[in-house]
């Protein structure tokens, strides 16, 4: 197989070629990372041609770095040969943003998974970005801190994929996303170059905002190779419920009232009844099939002050004509309440070899509206949705499934998506909260961002990747 320095798009994987790479760049590469972290063998490259999304493509090596210095030589090589490199990390991101559409090498950061520090005294951790969210937020726990920003698949995503694609989570809608827990990043540039952005101190006013910058920038400005986040206290204290609604629509105003409260839960979910349906049907959990909405309501911080929020959102909730409200006793009863959530990407995926999930992001008072324009663009093209939400900001995760197999039901749910992102835009929303842009939305960027806009960030990419190596044709 020859490199694909020429930018033509890689064969898919029902199309592999199997000539050979260039044997002068792989003894070249394999002198950087040696041959046991270097594969071109056909199951493998089928293995990283895809993620997450629908899409495949067929890289021409998979590469396994440990430090940054082995990065950088990569980096150095490819720069000089025009490889195409997308970097990686577990691949569960949702929007395709680490398909190697034109071929060349899949850098995969797994292997730099250490924590390198965590440091109650100064708040801070130190990771590389192959840690794995659930290990670095079981390491701030046994020191009594907390890493808030928690994406459904924390147990498996790395952080380096997180700050990648600014990841979110249940409990932001309290706390943040990832680019607010971010200190500084250790970064290796397109041309092999080593930046270093930010610092260890909780406050940087110096300069231009870097790690800001490569925060969302999905790997086409430079690889992360170490990472400085900010840690917080752990709250002492936390209460969960779970409320069912007949309806859907009580559900989704019940979120605006809780919101408009002055209360700010540290998370705020919502499932319609496809989703529960699922989840019971699969796990059962003993979840009533009949409603049409449920919320998940988490609130922490002080022993004082929970009891009364509690009663507070119970009150709002019977208002919004509530069915049912079952608040968890002790932590044992809370993580059930959750287990509900966590087995909902699961129990769909079951229902079909397809699914496909949304990220559209609106104005809270909207989210509503929102949901009906979902209900409705699914009932139009025929298709079953779980609609599932981080609903306390607004972020909707419409998932359908489908078969791709089936060309015209793909079809259907290119032209439901492409509805929804639409009525989002016409709500006053964002193609996305956290998933990123990757492949699924690069051509929706347009009716978001004005010319102005595109042709800077266009520029700021030109900038620091001026032959377009990295992860190329996403976003930008």
């Amino acid at each position: 197989m020859m490199w694909l320095g020429s930018g033509a798009a890689a064969s898919s994987t029902d199309e592999y070629r199997d000539n050979g790479m260039d044997p002068a760049i792989k003894r070249e590469l394999e002198k950087i990372v040696g041959k046991n972290r270097l594969t071109d063998s056909p199951e493998a490259l089928v293995a990283y041609s895809y993620d997450a999304y629908t899409e495949e493509h067929l890289p021409e090596a998979v590469l396994f770095p440990v430090t940054t210095e082995e990065v950088s030589a990569i980096m150095k090589v490819a720069h000089r040969q025009k490889i195409p490199v997308t970097p990686r990390g577990a691949g569960t991101n949702l929007a395709g943003e680490t398909i190697p559409v034109r071929g060349g090498i899949v850098l995969c950061m797994t292997t730099m998974d250490k924590i390198v520090s965590v440091d109650p005294g100064n708040l801070i951790a130190i990771v590389q970005p192959g840690v794995i969210n659930l290990d670095l937020q079981k390491e701030a726990e046994k020191l009594g801190m907390m890493y808030p920003p928690d994406p459904a698949s924390w147990a498996v995503a790395t952080i380096g994929g997180n700050v990648a694609t600014n990841a979110g989570g249940p409990r932001t809608l309290k706390y943040g996303v990832t680019k607010d827990y971010l200190l500084g990043l250790t970064v290796v540039l397109a041309n092999g170059d080593v930046l270093h952005t930010g610092s260890r101190t909780l406050k940087n006013s110096s300069g231009y905002n870097f790690t800001a910058l490569f925060c969302g920038s999905e790997g086409t400005l430079g690889i992360i190779t170490e990472i400085i986040v900010r840690l917080i206290p752990k709250p002492r204290a936390s209460r969960t419920l779970r409320v069912d609604f007949n309806r859907l629509e009580d559900c989704s105003d019940a979120v605006s009232a809780v919101m408009a409260s002055g209360i700010i839960p540290a998370a705020l979910e919502l499932m319609n009844q496809f989703a529960v349906q699922a989840v019971e049907t699969h796990f059962g959990l003993g979840l009533p099939t009949d409603i049409e909405g449920l919320l998940l309501i988490q609130v922490d911080g002080h022993d004082a002050t929970l009891d009364a929020e509690v009663k507070q959102i119970d009150e709002i909730v019977r208002s919004k004509k509530a069915r049912n409200i079952v608040v968890a006793n002790n932590a044992a009863e809370a993580e059930r309440l959750w287990t509900i959530r966590r087995a909902a990407g699961p129990a769909l995926v079951r229902m079909r070899p397809n699914k496909v999930t949304e990220d559209v992001t609106v104005p809270v008072a909207s989210l509503t509206a929102m949901i009906k324009k979902v209900v409705e663009a699914c009932e139009r093209y025929r298709l079953p949705v779980g609609v599932l939400a981080h609903a306390g900001d607004g972020n909707l995760h419409p998932c359908v499934m489908f078969d791709k197999r089936d060309p015209d039901e793909h079809a259907r749910v290119e032209a439901a998506f492409d509805d929804m992102v639409k009525e989002a835009l016409a709500l006053g929303g964002t193609l996305s909260g956290e998933h990123g842009i990757g492949l699924s939305k690069s051509r929706f960027m347009p009716l978001e961002f004005d010319a102005v806009a595109m042709k800077l960030m266009k520029g700021v990419k030109d900038y620091f990747d001026p032959l377009g190596i990295l992860n190329p044709g996403k976003f930008v």
